[in-house]
């Protein structure tokens, strides 16, 4: 199954047109052709099969033949709130590999360890785009523009938890402090942890201290533990 990506698809739609960018791949990498039956997500949960009524490299047309809703695969709503790190990579494989174990909403954050202090959004979501529909999910998660931390510290949560390394053997166990079927939000620092300042800020809008296992981890390994712990907790 191959699965493609239109925003703007939904029942009501009698015909679309793909972006150039996504006709460019159906037509002349994938040599799809008139008549061809194709699947396609609006990213809401929605997925269509459709015929391709015209095959143009700049504009390929698509009617819906078929419809169906599927739920998340997972049964809680996550929002990860992260400090991007200095190698743009590695925070973009946290992107790829977040979407693919499953999360909802991502905020980079700017705190005062922060080692990168400025995002390609667009790229960010292109990636996310690229991990859902590899994955072959229909839910798109949302990527949000970077966000000071004094600002993240207002997310909407039912609860709330921060990562940090300070006081780390009084803190419990992420697995452990999780309330399954729940709206959580994580924040997760820079390499060189949050300030003492921002933690105590942190803990005095409710979140929890929590910790994420007894080794000290890089940024993007410590956010991708967390998806995967709360995967697992919410799972049993």
């Amino acid at each position: 199954m191959q699965l493609f990506y239109h925003s703007l698809l939904n029942l009501e739609c009698k015909q679309v047109v793909f972006s150039k960018h996504e006709s460019q791949h159906i037509v002349k990498v994938l040599r799809k052709q008139v008549g061809d039956e194709i699947e396609v997500t609006n990213g809401l949960g929605d997925w269509f099969l459709c015929k391709i009524t015209q095959a143009q490299p700049k504009a390929c047309h698509i009617e819906i033949l078929k419809h169906k809703y599927y739920p998340k695969n997972h049964n809680y709503v996550l929002h990860m709130l992260v400090a991007p790190t200095k190698s743009n990579d590695r925070f973009e494989w946290f992107l790829e590999k977040a979407t693919e174990i499953g999360v909802d909403e991502i905020t980079p954050i700017l705190t005062e360890n922060s080692e990168r202090k400025r995002i390609k959004i667009e790229r960010y979501e292109k990636i996310i785009l690229s991990a859902m529909k590899q994955s072959l999910q229909f839910h798109l998660p949302k990527i949000n523009n970077l966000t000071r931390f004094e600002n993240a510290l207002n997310v909407n949560s039912q609860v709330k938890y921060i990562a940090h390394c300070e006081d780390y053997l009084k803190q419990q166990d992420l697995l452990h402090a999780i309330v399954p079927h729940q709206n959580y939000a994580i924040l997760i620092g820079p390499e060189g942890d949050f300030s003492s300042q921002e933690i105590q800020a942190a803990l005095k809008h409710n979140f929890k201290a929590i910790r994420l296992g007894k080794n000290r981890l890089r940024t993007e390994t410590a956010a991708i533990v967390a998806c995967h712990t709360f995967s697992i907790k919410n799972s049993i």
